[in-house]
């Protein structure tokens, strides 16, 4: 039976200060000591410009200190066990100790804290993220003495991101390719998701792009299931893009998900679509970071743009208390070298603040994104020249929205309208051209100085005059929205002054 510890040997432990224990006599006896004593709380650290940075959203367990639940969280993540033990004597412990820095309460949420926690970069592989997560996110999230735990901001020291390739294409080359410049490019998911025919699926492919979308894209979970091979759907969408190509003049795409059950499989699909003819291939969230770092980094040799679906990221990212905020994810994503990640539209049926997604769409598109904690940025993050990460707004968007999607997301964004394409009541083909009349007729108005925002319904109901598919789109979706709030929103928020 594992001996507990007497009521004697806990009283012994507790005549000891809660401060870091210096004398390797007492630090390295045999025996339990808090996280705090062990060294991983060190309020006067000063972290180094090499040090990865994470600030975790912690809920203690009542009774339990702040500053002890933060050294927990930095010793748990890093060498720490619930003992002490004496091969830490081997190592250069207090060089290779996570150390918690700075613990401050969360605006608006009693018992929650912001806990700040500094580690060396020798902790790392280079260019992992598999062995990143490992630790940052491992198994502390199952330690008993927290209620919750949530990862809200890392920052990644330029000579850790330098050992990542980064995106494989990036937006600019990106552009480059598909030859369209000064406006969002424009998308849509097949619908219905699942149980189409391969020569069906191909005739929605050629209909969208005719009507004017530069890309297709197939949706999460469309693999290789017995109603429609792999092969087949590939062959039959590139068959669709071809001639949409030859008739529109315009360069064409749609993301083929090579998503399959192993690495192996994956590389076939990749490779048939490259022999296709195909600019784009899709993967999933769900595939692993191993999986899409190495997915990467064939799209970089084969010059293939990369598109990520974030398949599965809300069963960790949507609440607040407990999990990864999508921020994070983003930054991994941008390290790992996808070209695409789907990152929010604020106005569809998926979670999106305003806030927030404006925080994470500057993590994908900027170099250099300064603190800005009322959009959830804890830290200034130089991106070290790694190439820009296109993100893609979809999720119950339609050509009514065209003024909030490009006010809220700008230019460079792939807007994803997929029952806002195939659910127009004139067809397929009219629904994109609904889209691309709406987008274009925008961004002049936009570009001749008009206010988007206010005036947009006046602009689309201009340009549906002459339009009969954007009439259609606007009566069908006129009255379409979906007010929600949102779970996952910033804690910080300018206070209101009068002026």
């Amino acid at each position: 039976m594992p001996q507990r510890r007497t009521a004697r040997g806990r009283l012994a432990l507790n005549k000891i200060s809660d401060s870091k224990i210096t004398d390797m006599k007492e630090r390295y006896k045999s025996g339990v000591l808090k996280y705090k004593q062990m060294g991983y709380w060190e309020q006067d650290y000063e972290p180094k410009p090499t040090d990865i940075l994470a600030v975790f959203r912690i809920t203690p367990q009542d009774g339990v200190d702040p500053e002890e639940a933060a050294a927990a969280v930095a010793g748990e993540s890093s060498t720490a066990t619930w003992t002490v033990v004496w091969t830490d004597r081997l190592t250069d412990s207090e060089y290779y100790r996570a150390k918690a820095y700075r613990v401050e309460p969360v605006p608006g949420s009693p018992g929650q804290y912001f806990a700040f926690i500094a580690y060396d970069l020798d902790l790392f592989e280079e260019g992992s993220i598999a062995n990143l997560t490992a630790s940052i996110i491992g198994n502390v999230f199952g330690f008993k003495p927290l209620k919750a735990l949530r990862l809200e901001d890392m920052r990644i020291p330029p000579h850790y991101l330098k050992t990542f390739q980064g995106p494989a294409t990036g937006i600019v080359a990106e552009r480059e390719r598909m030859n369209v410049y000064g406006r969002p490019l424009l998308g849509a998911t097949m619908k219905p998701k699942l149980g189409l025919s391969g020569r069906n699926y191909g005739r929605v492919v050629y209909e969208a792009l005719k009507g004017g979308l530069d890309f297709t894209k197939d949706d999460e979970n469309i693999n290789s299931q017995p109603f429609m091979h792999w092969r087949d759907r590939f062959l039959y969408c590139m068959e669709g893009v071809s001639k949409a190509m030859a008739e529109t003049g315009e360069i064409k795409g749609t993301y083929l998900n090579v998503t399959a059950g192993t690495m192996e499989d994956m590389y076939e699909r990749a490779e048939f679509a490259r022999d296709l003819g195909s600019v784009i291939i899709m993967i999933d969230l769900v595939i692993g970071y191993t999986a899409i770092q190495s997915m990467a980094k064939w799209a970089r040799k084969n010059d293939m743009i990369l598109h990520l679906h974030r398949a599965g990221h809300s069963t960790y990212t949507r609440q607040k208390n407990h999990g990864v905020s999508f921020r994070v994810i983003a930054k991994w994503m941008r390290m790992a070298g996808v070209d695409h990640i789907h990152a929010g539209t604020v106005v569809g049926k998926l979670e999106g603040d305003p806030n927030v997604i404006k925080g994470i769409y500057d993590i994908c598109r900027e170099n250099n994104v300064p603190k800005n904690l009322q959009h959830g940025i804890f830290f200034d993050q130089d991106w070290a020249s790694l190439k820009k990460l296109m993100p893609v707004a979809s999720g119950g968007i339609h050509a009514g929205q065209m003024h909030q999607l490009l006010t809220y997301l700008g230019d460079d964004v792939v807007l994803q309208f997929g029952g806002g394409t195939i659910g127009h009541p004139m067809g397929i083909q009219s629904g994109a051209i609904a889209n691309r009349v709406a987008l274009e007729c925008m961004v002049k108005a936009r570009n001749e100085g008009r206010d988007i925002w206010n005036e947009g319904p006046q602009i689309l109901a201009e340009a549906a005059r002459w339009c009969q598919p954007l009439r259609g789109a606007l009566d069908t979706w006129k009255d379409v929205t979906f007010d929600y709030a949102s779970t996952d929103s910033v804690d910080y928020v300018p206070t209101p002054t009068a002026s």
